[in-house]
């Protein structure tokens, strides 16, 4: 995004604009890693947080969207991996979970998201950036720090074992 890159202009236009425009997106995305909603709030505002203080370091390499995706991954990562996660209990109730950011003919966006939380970890990140914001190969490959093909092979994975939980095929398209 243009905003980002033009040096004139001032640190809180750019922060208000990628609130309005990502906070929604990296919610889902914090609230399908953590399983938590306080948890995936306080992940969105860390990512924001991280965001406006490495402003000066975003060289437009990859999308605005991508860029705040891969702080938000790992920003979810940390928190996974503290100590005090081990004793929080991290079941969620299907009716809270958010939806998918496209409609997808043929299931239901529940039972979906239920067994999209139960994929092993590397395997949720692509698949949730898959299907619930939209993004090519490409885009969820510089989010997650490894190759496209790495990113295909994790898609087609998940969603041999999402097919399995599901028990249909409609998940290739």
């Amino acid at each position: 995004m243009e905003i980002v890159k033009d040096p004139g202009n001032d640190h809180e236009a750019i922060l208000t604009h990628m609130v309005e425009t990502y906070e929604v997106l990296l919610f889902r995305t914090c609230y399908m890693y953590l399983r938590d909603r306080d948890l995936a709030e306080d992940a969105v505002q860390e990512t924001f947080l991280k965001a406006y203080r490495a402003l000066h370091t975003f060289r437009g390499d990859c999308s605005e969207k991508t860029w705040l995706m891969r702080i938000a991954v790992n920003v979810c990562r940390d928190m996974g991996r503290s100590r005090w996660m081990r004793f929080v209990d991290r079941r969620v109730s299907l009716d809270l979970l958010p939806e998918p950011s496209q409609e997808y003919n043929g299931y239901n966006s529940l039972d979906l998201a239920s067994a999209i939380m139960q994929l092993p970890v590397k395997l949720k990140e692509a698949v949730l950036l898959y299907f619930y914001h939209d993004m090519s190969m490409r885009e969820i490959s510089d989010a997650l720090g490894v190759s496209a093909s790495v990113v295909s092979k994790r898609i087609k994975q998940a969603c041999a074992r999402l097919e399995t939980i599901l028990g249909r095929g409609y998940l290739h398209g």
